[in-house]
């Protein structure tokens, strides 16, 4: 029998993909669920958008392109830096790349050696921790609590960090608990790495035009932080764009390089037509996305006030994403029927097959007493889905 190779043991199937997945096959089947498991806005791509790739493709924008991307794209995302953060770069520190996720892997892949340590502030984005242990890093998980937003404090980052920390991942605003960081707690974080100039840091910021509380704020803005600072960001969330699968990166020079040097030999360029998309999103209007975001913040309003009536459920405060993150542990060692909660695994079985309703396993963010509830879907499904919710916890005892 041939032998597979041993980094596949390293990772394992997303659960928040493994959901969608479990819920597609039962719609399939006729059964009527409410899917709250996906992080995918439900707006089409501004019409805008549409039409500029439309125009590329009728003027035969259809070959191959630099690896990094069109120098109209890159000059784009050096304006987008400028306009939203005031951050300055040039057109060579950006990497554009086949979705944010891309971005990720060829940072990890550029930064991590075997045995160098990461440190991750939890609960955090499934795939970070499964891409340090491709290159056979070593994960420091770093617990954060509900108390505190799920926000890491200066002094567990101090704790954390040791003679092998190379490099430091978190987003902002987070998935999977929508936590925002404020201007003073990121200038309390940058104030530790100061201390220690050999770490790296991946700041995603996929989220950032979805963000209920104020301006978005950037890490990178603080010292020399810049030069050792890769921000992540893409278009699939601020602007509907999920399947058009374009990211980019701005890092520091070195990173930059080494990041293209590792697409050019996986993806290579992305999709030519995409690009040119991408030009009239970060260059043009923003009201549709302030439109979509404004939807969201209505819909957070409400599925945060109607969780909160839930007796047992324990909810933070979201300031940005589309994620609802309760604490479900109160429904621990409860039963009904035939289904036993012996932890957020059972929990979001029982959701799914008895409420009709799919939420993700807090287990995958390094969260066991938690689920993900997204709230990118319309609001009839919201409250159906809450009051389904509602009326099977409670059926548990």
């Amino acid at each position: 029998m041939n032998q597979l190779a041993d980094r596949l043991s390293r990772i394992s199937e997303p659960q928040t993909i493994k959901m969608a997945k479990l819920s597609r096959e039962l719609k399939a089947q006729g059964i009527d669920i409410v899917d709250l498991s996906i992080g995918e806005p439900d707006f089409d791509t501004p019409a805008h958008i549409r039409e500029a790739a439309k125009k590329a493709i009728d003027e035969g924008f259809t070959h191959y392109t630099p690896v990094a991307g069109i120098a109209e794209l890159k000059q784009a995302v050096v304006h987008k830096f400028k306009r939203d953060n005031g951050l300055d770069y040039t057109p060579e520190q950006i990497v554009v790349s086949t979705g944010a996720k891309q971005c990720l892997a060829n940072a990890v892949l550029s930064i991590v050696n075997p045995g160098d340590e990461v440190i991750i502030p939890t609960p955090y984005w499934v795939t970070y921790s499964e891409q340090v242990s491709l290159c056979q890093g070593e994960v420091v998980f770093v617990p954060c609590s509900i108390e505190n937003n799920y926000k890491i404090t200066p002094a567990q980052l101090e704790a954390a960090i040791t003679p092998k920390t190379r490099l430091f991942m978190f987003s902002s605003p987070c998935n999977p608990t929508g936590s925002v960081y404020s201007k003073a707690e990121l200038e309390g974080l940058a104030a530790v790495f100061a201390k220690h100039p050999q770490i790296f840091i991946i700041s995603d910021e996929i989220y950032e035009y979805i963000n209920y509380v104020g301006k978005h704020e950037s890490i990178a803005q603080f010292g020399d932080l810049i030069n050792r600072t890769i921000i992540i960001n893409g278009l699939s969330k601020g602007f509907a764009m999920t399947g058009w699968r374009l990211g980019f990166m701005a890092a520091p020079l070195d990173i930059a390089k080494a990041c293209d040097k590792i697409q050019s030999q996986f993806t290579s360029a992305t999709c030519s037509i995409t690009q040119r998309a991408a030009v009239t999103a970060l260059t043009g209007d923003l009201s549709t996305a302030e439109a979509m975001v404004a939807e969201f913040k209505k819909r957070r309003a409400f599925i945060h006030e109607a969780l909160k009536s839930i007796p047992g459920l324990k909810v933070n405060d979201p300031e940005g994403a589309f994620y609802m993150f309760p604490d479900v542990s109160a429904f621990f060692n409860k039963s009904f029927e035939d289904s036993h909660i012996k932890g957020a695994d059972d929990l979001c079985m029982y959701l799914l097959h008895k409420a009709n309703v799919s939420a993700v396993t807090g287990v995958a963010f390094q969260q066991p007493n938690c689920i993900r509830l997204s709230y990118a879907t319309s609001m009839d499904k919201l409250e159906k889905g809450v009051e389904r919710m509602k009326t099977w916890l409670a059926k548990l005892a």
